[in-house]
């Protein structure tokens, strides 16, 4: 199971954890492993083409560990676009990610 673990420090997202593997089926073919990479890549992605400095990442075997470093709103905004959109895979496949 993927488990999502959110860290707020007033009302500004400061870390998302993301770990483990959803279980939905084999590696490579797991659907739900697949939308919350790209959901989270993407994500990424899009914030330090914006602005560089305003997070870091780092990524493990045991799964993505991302620090948020900037309270402006694009940042903020992106990542709670981030949280809302695995928020929804997990209304679908309650079994392979969760909240904590």
């Amino acid at each position: 199971m993927i488990k999502v673990i959110v860290e707020k420090d007033m009302a500004k997202f400061r870390k998302v954890k993301i770990l483990g593997h959803a279980l939905y089926d084999d590696y490579g073919k797991d659907i739900v492993c697949s939308a919350a990479s790209s959901i989270v890549t993407t994500t990424i992605n899009g914030i330090l083409l914006i602005n560089k400095d305003s997070l870091s990442y780092m990524v493990s075997n045991k799964g993505m560990c991302i620090s948020i470093k900037s309270d402006d709103t694009t940042t903020q905004l992106l990542i709670k676009n981030m949280i809302n959109l695995l928020k929804e895979l997990e209304k679908n496949y309650k079994d392979n990610i969760k909240f904590m």
